[in-house]
């Protein structure tokens, strides 16, 4: 394990558009939309974005060397451009589950016709990676994971109540925006209820303080500008009903089974990223992850948080990605 590790690189690769892009049917009526990006021919990846619901970004192809990778990357079931969009009402989240997107990658997987990938998962996106390796380690030929969670209840409890303290004025508007009698209890079940509440400015309202509170605690830079998609309230609204559906359900895991089955990753390598920082998804859980998993190894970025745009975790990335686009 290395820790406070100094990396050379200092730049991502240059932009990049997708070669290739569809939509794959997944069942239930859901349309998932991929792309492809880079070498054809090269050592293929799949990316997980976070949230759940965030969606992927133009920005993450470039955390990849596009003459060694063939980019794979998609939007999880209800969000980005993936269909029908959360942000309906009439979208039936009861097949967005956990279950369900680890049988869209392996749909994925065998359409576009790869036998092995590398697994590249950011925040909720590490969570989903876990699920998927301890599933389905010979699909995996290697793993970078970034702002490392495992969806435990004493993880989001910590989101959403234990991390409080640090941000009192932010706090007491994302506590204060649900009813009364919800304030002292669960509020991923309060805001929950309110995103399917039957009137949409209710619903709006809910999205909006879900998104700011989810923002204020991501950044270690209070004055971290908000990307265009985030203001866009249909946006808001998709990753707030899939995040609240994932973590009221906890994720459809059984608690800590992330961690407690790690050693069945031991003959994948695995680079471990977290900011030192990182209010989000705190070190502690990338730590206990790394000495579980035999062979793995953590990269702490000194001065950094959860967000990938803070200083030093672009570096830190694209060093790891670097490093496994060969395989190990």
């Amino acid at each position: 394990m290395r820790i406070g590790d100094t990396v050379a690189v200092t730049a991502l690769y240059p932009a990049i558009e997708p070669s290739l892009q569809g939509h794959l049917e997944v069942g239930s009526g859901n349309r998932v939309y991929w792309e492809e990006c880079g070498n054809p021919t090269g050592h293929a990846v799949v990316v997980l974005h976070g949230g759940p619901g965030s969606g992927c970004s133009a920005a993450m192809r470039r955390f990849f060397d596009p003459n060694a990778y063939r980019v794979v990357l998609f939007d999880q079931r209800g969000c980005g451009r993936s269909s029908p969009h959360a942000s309906q009402p009439t979208a039936d989240l009861s097949v967005n589950t956990t279950e369900h997107l680890l049988a869209d990658m392996e749909l994925l997987r065998q359409e576009r016709g790869i036998e092995r990938w590398l697994v590249f998962g950011v925040s909720w996106g590490v969570t989903l990676g876990l699920a998927y390796a301890q599933r389905h380690p010979d699909r995996v030929t290697g793993m970078v994971l970034v702002g490392v969670t495992t969806s435990r209840r004493l993880e989001t409890d910590w989101l959403y109540r234990g991390i409080a303290p640090l941000f009192p004025e932010e706090w007491a508007r994302f506590r204060l925006a649900v009813p009364e009698g919800d304030q002292d209890a669960d509020l991923i079940a309060a805001y929950y209820r309110l995103l399917h509440d039957p009137d949409p400015a209710v619903r709006a309202k809910a999205a909006a303080d879900w998104t700011d509170w989810d923002w204020a605690t991501a950044s270690v830079d209070p004055k971290a500008e908000r990307p265009a998609r985030w203001r866009d309230p249909a946006f808001q609204l998709a990753r707030a009903r899939i995040c609240t559906h994932y973590f009221h359900h906890d994720a459809w895991l059984e608690d800590g089974v992330l961690l407690r089955d790690a050693p069945r990753l031991a003959q994948i390598p695995g680079i471990l990223i977290n900011g030192r920082l990182d209010l989000q998804a705190p070190l502690v859980t990338a730590w206990e992850l790394s000495h579980d998993w035999p062979g793995s190894e953590l990269v702490v970025v000194e001065g950094a948080g959860h967000s990938t745009d803070d200083r030093g975790m672009d570096q830190a990335i694209v060093a790891a990605t670097d490093r496994l686009a060969v395989g190990e």
